[in-house]
């Protein structure tokens, strides 16, 4: 089992290295120009989620095999404040931050799986898996 790397989340420059990561994975898994940039754009959002709402957490990037499949799991974990209104959230459109909007519903649309697990006060921990087709 191949194991991947993570990458602390601290500081703007986090993001972007964590773009980078996660562009070098996504190559070296295989995927072509398009899915890693939805990779990458998925990763940025998610880092950016991070260090707005909850100032620091991790991303991880793993390699993954399912019989023949394979992909990249992206993990985004942190001990901020939790989602309250995570179906809010998760609408179209929706921004607190006065981004793009894209948000979480985007990174739903461009990954294969996307799981959140969140806890107010705990913190938030999201899943997200993309196969190579």
């Amino acid at each position: 089992m191949e194991h991947g790397s993570s990458i602390e989340i601290n500081t703007e420059w986090d993001i972007v290295a964590a773009r980078q990561l996660g562009r070098n994975e996504a190559k070296e898994t295989g995927f072509g120009t398009v899915d890693q940039a939805r990779i990458t754009t998925a990763i940025s959002e998610l880092a950016r989620n991070i260090y707005l709402y909850a100032g620091k957490g991790v991303i991880k990037i793993e390699p993954v095999r399912a019989g023949q499949r394979a992909g990249l799991i992206i993990t985004a974990s942190d001990e901020g404040p939790g989602i309250t209104d995570l179906q809010k959230v998760m609408e179209d459109g929706f921004t607190t931050s006065g981004g793009l909007g894209a948000g979480m519903p985007g990174v739903k649309r461009l990954m294969d799986d996307f799981r959140v697990e969140t806890e107010v006060g705990i913190g938030t921990t999201i899943t997200a898996t993309k196969w190579l087709h």
